[in-house]
């Protein structure tokens, strides 16, 4: 079979044998026609590891944001779709190269540079007020810093969700449902912002009073949000959805969490995802022996 029709055959597998969403698949083509634009390959039994290896030394050369393409980008965005591919290739029978044989590049442990408790406690102190705005971007932090939630799952909440219980089902990456925790703060904004509106868009968060249109905010209008309010609360780092989001799992951590636990919450598939925090954890271990440990010469 031609490779083209795999890919095709492969991307309608993705999306309806596993159900990733069209995000997911659009990637899978994008990465799939770089490789074959590159490789200039017919069939799938051209595909070798000394293939491979050229293409990943393209890869590495290709200018990037910041100098040449970053081992992360180069994973995520072309490895991984690569290797999937060719796993769903021997699947079918068809004589290729094993998924397994393509190494990943290796990468150094991300960083995360989270906000303190002082900065949390000052960019919460900002959000005051009590016009509509005011209290659904009240209701947005809160949400955020509650729940971990990624900003496009946040985007996707409808309104008449019921909230009263303190959970609520999310369906994140890769159609996974996991449960979420509503702090009583995020629980009574969300409450006062509804209570406000006076439009029937069943969006849960909108932009200003819709008057019966749908009007949802996007994940960018919600980076300007968060931006803005931070900016107004005279802090210096970077401040998106995601710092909150990162902020929820070190404040976590930081309390006695688990890492597995933490995983759930957040909704990662790997736990490897997780260990980007595991700094944090080790920074506290190093606070407990430092305090605790007898450390009497003996």
């Amino acid at each position: 079979m031609e490779i083209q029709n795999l890919k095709k055959r492969f991307l309608e597998y993705l999306e309806v044998g596993l159900g990733r969403s069209q995000k997911t698949v659009e990637n899978y083509d994008r990465a799939l026609c770089v490789f074959l634009k590159y490789s200039k390959i017919k069939k799938a039994s051209e595909i070798t590891q000394d293939l491979i290896h050229d293409f990943r030394l393209w890869l590495n050369r290709r200018p990037g944001t910041e100098g040449t393409l970053k081992k992360n980008t180069q994973n995520n965005s072309y490895l991984v779709p690569i290797r999937i591919f060719l796993k769903y290739i021997n699947s079918q029978k068809i004589k290729t190269l094993a998924a397994s044989d393509i190494d990943l590049a290796k990468t150094e442990t991300r960083m995360i540079d989270t906000l303190t408790t002082n900065e949390i406690k000052t960019l919460f102190s900002v959000i005051s007020g009590n016009t509509i705005n005011d209290l659904r971007n009240k209701a947005i932090f809160y949400m955020l810093f509650s729940t971990g939630l990624r900003v496009s799952e946040l985007t996707a909440l409808d309104r008449y969700i019921d909230t009263s219980k303190g959970e609520i089902s999310i369906r994140g990456k890769g159609s996974k449902v996991r449960t979420v925790f509503i702090s009583d703060g995020a629980n009574k904004y969300l409450k006062e912002y509804l209570n406000k509106r006076d439009d029937v868009s069943e969006a849960m968060f909108v932009s200003g009073n819709t008057k019966g249109k749908e009007n949802r905010l996007t994940s960018r209008s919600i980076e300007r949000i968060v931006k803005k309010t931070a900016i107004s609360a005279g802090i210096s780092k970077k401040v998106t959805p995601h710092t909150l989001r990162h902020a929820f799992a070190t404040d976590l951590l930081q309390n006695g969490a688990d890492i597995r636990s933490v995983q759930e919450l957040l909704g990662h598939s790997n736990i490897s995802t997780t260990q980007i925090y595991t700094h944090i954890t080790n920074k506290r271990l190093k606070e407990v022996h430092s305090k605790f440990h007898n450390q009497t010469d003996v």
